[in-house]
């Protein structure tokens, strides 16, 4: 966040008529506003300006939403991505997932709908500690522990020792929830409720099914074979934490 500033928002869709949209209708509702009508034009913002989260369309010309997703990641850019997606296209929104977006919203949507998940994202994120602020300690009781991995419950932080692990903002609620319940087999219904306010997604399983993936790969030896964040078959997922 920038402080006591608007949080700015980069909009990036080729749609101009949706584009213009969304920058009228976000910036009446208390955000900053720059948008980009493709990736190359979204690159050149981001390699000027600092952005608090990205709403960006999964389907453009030149380089695809997803693709620019996944660069943004795998080049350690940390900053919120929300995905744009159309009803049908399950597909896109498993690998915007998959990519490391933190959240996505199916067309047509309701411009208010879209301000609440970016608000949601927004407050996850304030709760990611600073990677070079000093960490205040933190007492046993709000600590789950698994191996050598331990999860903050009150600041959804996960480390190893004194490292921090960068969680996208859906992997900090997912691994919130499980905490939460730990030790109790949890359906990717009761999962998916739990992280997105009971809202209805035909694709919201499957949704599960990828982040349990990613974060197996971050706190699991082998994440084919876990020790803490169990399948039960036909059933869902359960961890087992001390």
């Amino acid at each position: 966040m920038t402080g006591a500033d608007q949080p700015h928002i980069l909009v990036v869709d080729d749609d101009d008529r949706l584009r213009d949209l969304l920058t009228r209708y976000l910036g009446e509702n208390g955000f900053s506003v720059s948008a980009a009508r493709d990736a190359a034009e979204a690159r050149a913002s981001l390699e000027g300006l600092q952005f608090d989260l990205i709403v960006l369309d999964v389907l453009m010309p030149g380089e695809k939403g997803v693709d620019l997703a996944r660069s943004l990641r795998e080049s350690g850019a940390k900053v919120p991505i929300l995905l744009l997606t159309a009803l049908s296209e399950t597909e896109d929104r498993i690998a915007g997932l998959e990519a490391g977006v933190d959240d996505y919203l199916a067309k047509p949507f309701e411009p208010r709908e879209l301000v609440l998940r970016i608000e949601a994202i927004l407050r996850r994120y304030a709760q990611l500690p600073e990677e070079d602020a000093e960490q205040e300690a933190v007492p046993v009781s709000d600590m789950v522990r698994f191996g050598q991995f331990s999860f903050d419950v009150s600041k959804m932080i996960l480390q190893r020792g004194d490292d921090h692990i960068y969680l996208t903002s859906a992997e900090q609620a997912l691994l919130s929830a499980l905490v939460k319940q730990r030790g109790q087999t949890m359906s990717r219904e009761q999962l998916h409720a739990m992280m997105s306010g009971n809202a209805v997604d035909p694709a919201g399983s499957r949704s599960i099914d990828v982040q349990v993936t990613r974060l197996r790969r971050k706190f699991e030896d082998d994440p084919k074979q876990p020790r803490y964040l169990q399948t039960v078959r036909g059933r869902g997922y359960v961890l087992y934490a001390d």
